[in-house]
């Protein structure tokens, strides 16, 4: 009996002794006059039962046939179904299998099959949360995430978000590698669709960041902070006239990680389910059916409608500003050298005052050779470099006789009975040493 129940049944006793009126306890209980006198007509029938509702521990009449119940746990069963959460479980019953199971329903029935086990959430460190941006496109957060997102069923692949911080909206792509090159694709597609942001806001990997070189043993704060050349994609990032904002922690960046801890539960099952293997594969699963449901489910309204993207202009050429960019120098002959290759200029594109000086090459994302002089483009083909000439060595004198080791000149030669020296010098004809004072 519940408390409830209990308080009715006080009003109910003292309304049959008398102690106040029907219209009272009606008040007191929140009902009309009508079924307090029902209710004590069954109050003295059944006593204190009258309070409890009859089909209390009786099975509903909306209740799902057992042969559902069956049905419903015997594909959930199945091993690509494996880690699926009650809410997961009920869509893709229902998407899949063309069976409506409510959340709570299924939660009881993987509860007594043991597919599913509930677990109290603990108590979290409590953290104030950054308020929203409140435009679209005014803060994109930018990140990759590392995981086994197909679970060995192929290569390793990699995930690259942006997620808007005013919306939610998500957009994303899997990659080989967590490369300057893969990470700038997946900027083209983003600029493309949506255009500049504001703003974007990662961390402070070296893809976004030079560090400072320091010797080992040698700590940085210990001298001021060295101004260094921007990256590729920092570079980029200013020509194309957007801010980039350094996450000091990967709290600062809760958004798109709490996306990749989303991502991490659905998207591997998803992947799992529809069988994918290959990143092509991953990618359309994730173009077709994971980002629609993102966007559609758990995006949310901007506090200003304003669209703050603005749009790509003419002078954005992204085919030269998403490009690995370098500076050579044009030499006398106008030739130059990268990557190890020698160019040489056309001819018709020689210009004043191009000796010597320096020339934009950029190695855009096609894989094709671009070089710039000041603000005209110029064509260059690459040639074989000239051979150098050096002056001849002198050849060096070679030995007629050399003295080999185990050679046999000394093999006949006895020192005891070889002449006296004094004898030698007699048979040479050489004077006595006191002819010549």
């Amino acid at each position: 009996m519940t408390q409830a129940e209990r308080d009715r049944l006080v009003a109910l006793k003292k309304a049959k002794r008398k102690l106040i009126t029907q219209k009272e306890a009606a008040e007191e209980i929140g009902i009309t006059e009508r079924q307090v006198r029902r209710l004590l007509r069954k109050l003295k029938r059944l006593g204190d039962k009258a309070v409890i509702h009859a089909l209390r521990g009786q099975p509903s009449n909306r209740r799902l046939a057992s042969a559902t119940e069956q049905e419903a746990m015997g594909i959930l069963s199945d091993p690509v179904y494996r880690g699926f959460g009650p809410t997961l479980a009920a869509e893709y019953l229902r998407k899949k299998h063309k069976l409506t199971v409510s959340k709570e329903t299924l939660r009881n029935w993987m509860g007594k099959a043991g597919l599913w086990k509930s677990h109290r959430r603990r108590l979290e460190e409590i953290h104030v949360w950054r308020p929203r941006r409140s435009c679209f496109g005014d803060l994109v957060q930018w990140d990759t995430s590392e995981h086994d997102w197909l679970e060995g069923r192929g290569e390793k692949i990699y995930l690259i978000a942006m997620i808007d911080d005013a919306t939610s909206r998500w957009f994303a792509r899997f990659v080989r590698h967590d490369s300057t090159v893969e990470n700038m694709g997946l900027l083209r597609e983003y600029l493309i669709r949506f255009g500049r942001p504001l703003a974007f806001y990662t961390d402070k990997a070296s893809l976004f960041q030079s560090a400072e070189k320091t010797k080992r043993g040698e700590q940085r704060g210990a001298k001021d902070p060295v101004e260094m050349p921007p990256t590729q994609i920092g570079r980029a990032l200013r020509e194309l006239n957007i801010v980039w904002i350094p996450a000091h922690s990967p709290q600062a960046k809760g958004r798109v990680e709490r996306g990749f801890g989303t991502a991490q539960d659905r998207l591997v099952k998803g992947l799992r389910v529809a069988g994918a293997s290959t990143l092509a594969a991953a990618n359309a699963y994730l173009e077709a059916e994971f980002l629609p449901w993102w966007n559609q489910t758990l995006a949310v309204v901007p506090a200003n409608p304003t669209d703050a993207h603005r749009p790509l202009g003419k002078e954005h050429d992204l085919a030269a500003i998403l490009s690995h960019v370098e500076e050579r120098q044009v030499t006398n002959d106008y030739t130059l050298r990268y990557d190890g290759k020698l160019y040489q200029i056309d001819r018709k594109d020689v210009r004043v005052g191009m000796r010597g000086a320096k020339v934009r090459v950029e190695l855009r994302l096609d894989g094709s050779l671009a070089i710039r002089f000041r603000d005209r483009y110029v064509d260059a083909k690459q040639c074989e470099p000239a051979p150098k000439v050096g002056a001849a060595k002198p050849a060096k004198p070679s030995r007629s006789v050399s003295r080999r080791r185990g050679s046999d000149w000394n093999k006949n030669f006895d020192l005891h009975k070889a002449p006296k020296i004094w004898q030698v010098a007699q048979s040479s004809g050489a004077r006595k040493a006191e002819s010549l004072v």
